[in-house]
């Protein structure tokens, strides 16, 4: 895996990512740090990119045990180091899965196993945050 990383310019902070697989993915900085808040901060990204690894992982775990699942939005909310480098202390995911007869314990089992097994960016994070799930079951 792969990431190029270019600084667009001495007049902000703004950055972009070409991806190994192509894409990209702009980020910027707060007015206070001389960006100009066009983008996401770097650290938002990885913040992102968590939540999307572990929803990742749940809808596929649910898909493969049948579970006829419809939606899958998960909320993060995480705390900050206040001083340098100012690592991720704490982490919620809040997931709200919708579907069909989805069975409870096979959520909650699917959301174990990608922060036990599975999603390598919140299992990474698990180092410095300590990471916490509430799970909410939505029928549709």
């Amino acid at each position: 895996m792969e990431c190029t990383i270019n600084w667009m310019g001495a007049d902000g902070m703004a950055f972009v990512a070409e991806t190994g697989s192509g894409h990209l993915l702009n980020m910027d900085g707060a007015p206070a740090g001389g960006g100009r808040n066009l983008a996401p901060r770097p650290m938002e990204t990885v913040l992102a990119g968590t939540g999307g690894c572990t929803a990742y992982d749940v809808v596929l775990i649910l898909k493969r045990g049948r579970q006829d699942v419809r939606g899958c939005q998960v909320k993060v909310k995480a705390e900050r180091a206040e001083t340098d480098p100012k690592v991720f202390t704490r982490i919620h995911m809040h997931f709200i899965v919708s579907g069909r007869g989805l069975n409870p314990g096979a959520v909650e089992r699917a959301v174990a196993l990608s922060h036990e097994k599975y999603c390598s960016a919140s299992i990474m994070l698990a180092k410095t945050a300590e990471i916490s799930t509430s799970i909410e079951l939505v029928e549709v």
